[in-house]
């Protein structure tokens, strides 16, 4: 199979004419009054992802992580390129990748309007767009001293599986489905990031771990954070016991969780815990920032230290 023939065959779909998919470029119009939100994720195999996993559930990740970007800055996903490298030509894999990738993509509204492929090593680059109102885009930069600080969903689930993955863990068989799961289908918090337009002062999404992404919040607006660990989401396991280093590592540093950490006003706590109920998404309330730098997990009166706050392509 040529080399547009596999494009043709997996990752061509019916587009608005006017966006000139097919050319050599994309067109894109963004409505009146909004700008162009714009990210790029790289995923290669063996550093994101085990080239032996289900190849829709690579192309699920490929995608949601992109979208989980569009989430953080509060912005609507709507279009996104794919530009891939293969090792070697396997429709099988090919077949269950695209299906991966299109799943997700229609489920938040994404359209691929181009990309490029080649032979190398498995690497998937997808850059994705989005569209934002002007002026309402959430940022890194805006966090303010006494601001709460939030987390969606529930962190470590994705970081059990992996410890479990490379031998480091024993998870009972009957708790591996819903960590792995949340490790190869990660649900992008479109809908909250959307509705913190307004609400919240800062905000990202946790890829890297909880505390080396809030320290970009924190160095973005010149600020500190203190946070509870009684009051982080972790995860409950009723067949696996895992000890309190293993436990705080995971939650505090072990990435790939993809839900929202946010920083809001205090007044807008009954807003917060409304939006909650709303969306179905449960949102915890963890700390608070600080005028003084430096980021601190406060266990009772103890204070959590941790030798690595996450993960470091170059640590």
């Amino acid at each position: 199979m040529a080399e547009f023939e596999l494009i043709a065959k997996y990752f061509t779909r019916p587009a608005a004419a006017d966006l000139g998919v097919g050319d050599d470029a994309a067109l894109i119009r963004v409505r009146p009054g909004y700008q162009l939100a714009v990210s790029a994720d790289m995923s290669v195999a063996g550093t994101h992802f085990f080239a032996d996993i289900d190849p829709f559930a690579i192309g699920w990740k490929s995608m949601a992580v992109n979208v989980s970007d569009m989430a953080a800055m509060g912005a609507e996903p709507k279009w996104a390129t794919l530009s891939i490298a293969l090792p070697a030509l396997d429709e099988s894999w090919l077949r269950g990748f695209s299906q991966g990738l299109f799943a997700c993509a229609d489920a938040f509204g994404v359209s691929l309007i181009g990309g490029d492929t080649t032979r190398g090593p498995l690497n998937i680059a997808i850059n994705i767009m989005g569209e934002v109102p002007q002026g309402q885009a959430l940022q890194r930069k805006g966090a303010q001293a006494g601001d709460d600080v939030w987390v969606s969903g529930v962190l470590g689930l994705a970081a059990l599986w992996l410890q479990h993955r490379l031998g480091k863990l024993e998870i009972h068989a009957e708790e591996l489905p819903a960590l792995a799961s949340a490790m190869h289908h990660p649900q992008p918090r479109v809908a909250l990031g959307l509705a913190l337009r307004g609400v919240a002062t800062a905000a990202l999404d946790i890829s890297d771990g909880l505390l080396a992404d809030l320290d970009h919040i924190l160095a973005a607006s010149a600020v500190g954070a203190e946070l509870d660990w009684a009051a982080i989401p972790k995860p409950v396991l009723r067949q696996t016991t895992l000890s309190a280093s293993v436990l705080q590592q995971v939650v505090l540093a072990g990435g790939d969780d993809y839900e929202l950490c946010f920083t809001a006003a205090p007044q807008h706590r009954d807003v917060l815990q409304a939006l909650s109920s709303q969306l179905a998404v449960p949102l915890s309330r963890i700390g608070q920032i600080t005028a003084q730098a430096g980021l601190h997990v406060l266990n009772g009166d103890a204070r959590i230290d941790l030798s690595q706050k996450g993960f470091d392509h170059f640590g």
